[in-house]
């Protein structure tokens, strides 16, 4: 039976069980590149950059969707033909006792207001911890580095985006207008 609303959404959808898609829609295949056909029972993992990116995400985001049922973020996730881009994920468990079971997801291309740059997996978990808000310190406590790291970090992503401080890096990550 189709569902004209999942299948033509404006936005990327797609049905996980076990983190494997079950069935997405005609944005989602687009975006990510060939035919719906072509992902269904396909693991998630195949569109991430590593296997340890899709690990990382997945530990943290499990942990946030058995408090609430619900995740999202921003991250960056691979195309079938390579490329890389800057995705935001939304996520709601229908199986809350076992959020990963059976869910649903939203993914949105947001590569035109961010730009890629070649990021090592730790450079981009920074990124993306700076982005949130946190310190250097409180950054370090979460990926079980010190302070002194994470600000080596930053000062990398700084010497790569071509910012002058971490509010303007944070500004360009976060594709706001500079």
């Amino acid at each position: 039976m189709s569902d004209p609303a999942f299948e033509y959404a404006p936005i990327g959808l797609v049905e996980l069980e076990n983190r494997v898609i079950r069935r997405c829609n005609l944005q989602f295949a687009r975006m990510f590149g060939g035919e719906e056909p072509e992902y269904r029972n396909m693991p998630l993992l195949h569109l991430y950059p590593s296997v340890a990116d899709w690990e990382r995400i997945g530990a943290r985001g499990l942990q946030v969707m058995r408090e609430t049922g619900y995740y999202t973020d921003e991250r960056v996730m691979r195309r079938r033909n390579g490329d890389l881009f800057w995705c935001r994920a939304r996520g709601r468990s229908l199986t809350p006792d076992d959020p990963f079971r059976h869910g649903i997801w939203s993914f949105s291309d947001i590569s035109e207001e961010r730009p890629i740059v070649e990021l090592t997996p730790r450079e981009r978990e920074v990124a993306i911890l700076s982005c949130r808000g946190l310190s250097a310190k409180e950054i370090g406590a979460e990926l079980g580095l010190s302070y002194r790291t994470i600000e080596a970090y930053r000062a990398r992503l700084l010497e790569k985006f071509g910012a002058r401080k971490l509010s303007e890096l944070v500004a360009k990550l976060s594709g706001m207008p500079l």
